[in-house]
Formats: C-alpha cells, structure tokens, sequence
C-alpha cells in the first residue's frame, strides 16, 4: 500500500470482498440453521471445489459451478458474486489490463441490486450489507485504477457505509467478522495516512487498529469463506504498514504451496524472499515466473515478468555476475515497457543498475542514457531522481 496515491486508499479501504478458503473438517459440515446462505455449511462443503479452482486460476471449472449456484439461488447475490470474483482474478496479475471492466461493473451492479433487494426485505440483513460492501468496493478499486476519480469517491463512501452496516453479531462467526476486521484497522489507518478524508471516516464510529489486526489473524485461521481475504490483507499488512517482513513470507508461503497455479500469490512469495534476504529462493521462484510467461500460463504476463526479471538481475549482481546480470536487467525493461511501468521501481533501478555498468565499461554515452531515462520516468522526489542525478554529476556524465 503506497502513500501518496488515492488508489491505494481504495485497495484496503474498499476490498471488503468475500473470498474463500478450504480444507475444513467433514464433521463441520452440515445443515445450516441460519437463515444467511453464506452459512450454510453443506453449500460451503459443496462449493470448495470449484472456490479453490478459482483461486488456482482454473476459471472454466470455477465458473461451471457458480452458474449451479446461480440456477438453484437465482435471487440471491453469492453466486453472482463469486462469478464477478472469479472475473477479477483474471484482471488481478495485471490491473492496467482493461478487456474485463465491463463484464466485471455488470457483474457487481447484479450483487448490488440483488443484495438491496436483501436488505429491502430486512433492514438488518448483515449479509446484504456484506455484500453491498463488497460489491461496492471492487468497484471503487477499479474505478480508482482508471482514474475515475467521482465513481470511485462514490464507490468508496458505499463501501464503508455498508461495511460499517455488517459489522457485529459475533454469533454469526468468523464469516462476518472481516468486516469489523476491515473496519477497525482502516478507519483508523485512512485518516492517519490520507488527513483530507478524515471527513468521511468520521461519520463512521472510531476504530481499533490493534484489534482490527487480531479479527483479521481470527478470521485467517478459522473462517471457511473468509480465510483467504484475511491472509490476502494480512501479509499485506505485514509487509508494509506492520514492518513484519516474515510473517508476510509465511502467508504467502502458504498461499502459493495452496494455490500454485495463482500468478499473484507466485509473484507475491518470490517478492517477499526477497525482501528477507534469501535471494537465491526468490531467483529460484522468479525463474518459474518467467518459464509460463514463455509457456502462457494463464494469468502469467509481462506484470509478474518485471518482478521476476529484477530479482534475477539482483541475484546476479549480488554474485558477480554482471553479463547475466545485465540480460535480466533489460529482460526487466521489456517486461516494465509491454506493461506500461516504467516509473515503479523495478524498472527505475534497472535502469540505474545498467547506467552503472556502462559507466564501468568506459561507454559514457549510453551511461548517461540510462540515467536520462531515470529522470524522465521517476517524479523529482523519487529516490531514484535524486540517484540518477548524483551519478551524472559525480562522473561528469
């Protein structure tokens, strides 16, 4: 979660999503006597199959069993929710991708009306309100990453109405509980990183991050639906606003051994070996990465290319390797150009890491180049503005 960009406020306050897990005990199935679907244990039971095809990148097997779901539920949001689910798992790997968008706001506007037509009937249907919440807030990421800023500001004051309206009835289980999750660690991040909507939060009762954090790690080990979008938060929040670097490792860990077909959750647990320091796993992971990208892996594309081709420029420079190095490096660039990412960091410092190599190889010329480059992709702040600058000057270039 970068500060700094709006977006970013929408990806954690927004995703009040519902996804999945597995894996549960036979003897916890069975007849649900709540009057919530999402509940319901012998469904739950019944739909792990096709939950885990979707988080392991099998759509067709996935999306063959929410349709069941849509026939025998036609007036209920979950099957369409978990159609629209499985629709941004295939925008996920690679959110400038914008061949889903319509289906996926079509697919979110069924939840939305049929989750109203809930809560019509039931002012106080937590699980209408869940879905609302949901529903609203995969909009407003969306809507965020397309830079439409009035939808997705609308989108995301939807999000929390609604996930403030699903929150409590501890009775209800850990199902629910992501939402008083979300609600408690973000209400009270939001206006300590982004001061202009402390307006919003503050319609809204006061949060508990220190709580927040401990729902999330309940929901992570004991829900059924919910289990996955508490591991998906939680090794975010680890890696980034919790400083905890290994905890974030061993979740993702999990993940990729759980879903190994997954782009995201692949990338994810080589980025995060690398951040701890064992290079030689992540080199080991990212070569994997790269191997179905050539083999067009669903799901496996430039995005996931550019992080895998910098950590195996780095794993050879670390060694000393500077021809293998620099192939991997440019193998960066290429993947940073085919995905329109030349001002993230990957693509920044490999450009850096070849200026300095052509320095050392006494070709000047295209030493100053790569380091051009950086001043024309990266904002004056960045890091690598500042770098790209000093190095010119140290070395007369």
């Amino acid at each position: 979660m970068r500060k700094g960009r709006f977006s970013a406020v929408l990806i954690v306050m927004l995703l009040a999503n519902l996804t999945y897990a597995q894996d549960q005990p036979l003897d916890q199935v069975g007849k649900s006597q709540s009057p919530y679907l999402l509940l319901d244990k012998g469904l739950q039971f019944r739909i792990t199959e096709n939950v885990n095809a979707l988080y392991n990148f099998d759509f067709e097997t996935a999306e063959r069993g929410f349709r069941v779901m849509q026939y025998q539920y036609p007036d209920h949001p979950l099957p369409y929710f978990l159609l629209g689910l499985s629709t941004w798992w295939k925008i996920a790997p690679d959110v400038e991708n914008d061949k889903y968008d319509d289906l996926f706001i079509e697919q979110m506007d069924v939840v939305i009306d049929k989750a109203d037509e809930l809560l019509d009937n039931d002012p106080k249907n937590k699980e209408a309100a869940f879905f609302l919440a949901g529903a609203y807030g995969f909009q407003g990421r969306l809507y965020s990453e397309r830079k439409s800023w009035t939808r997705a500001t609308f989108a995301g004051k939807n999000a929390l109405k609604y996930l403030n309206l699903s929150r409590g009835e501890e009775e209800l289980g850990p199902e629910l509980l992501l939402g008083d999750a979300l609600f408690n660690y973000f209400s009270v991040w939001i206006p300590e990183n982004y001061p202009l909507l402390k307006p919003v939060v503050a319609m809204f009762p006061k949060g508990n991050k220190a709580l927040g954090l401990k729902q999330l790690e309940d929901v992570a080990q004991n829900a059924f639906y919910a289990r996955i979008e508490a591991q998906y938060f939680l090794f975010r929040l680890y890696a980034s606003e919790e400083k905890q670097p290994y905890k974030a490792l061993a979740i993702t860990d999990y993940l990729h051994s759980k879903f190994p077909n997954n782009p995201y959750f692949h990338r994810s647990y080589a980025r995060h070996l690398y951040t701890v320091g064992r290079i030689t796993e992540a080199k080991e992971m990212s070569e994997q990465i790269l191997q179905r990208i050539d083999e067009k892996w669903t799901g496996y594309e430039s995005n996931s290319g550019r992080y895998a081709a910098f950590y195996i420029a780095q794993y050879y420079d670390r060694i000393g390797d500077q021809r293998e190095a620099k192939k991997y490096y440019l193998k960066t660039l290429s993947y940073g150009e085919e995905s329109e990412s030349q001002e993230s960091g990957y693509y920044l410092y490999s450009l850096i890491a070849l200026g300095k190599m052509a320095n050392q190889e006494k070709n000047k010329p295209l030493a100053k180049s790569y380091f051009n480059q950086v001043k024309k992709y990266a904002k004056r702040k960045h890091p690598a503005h500042k770098e790209a600058r000093d190095y010119i000057k140290k070395n007369k270039l």
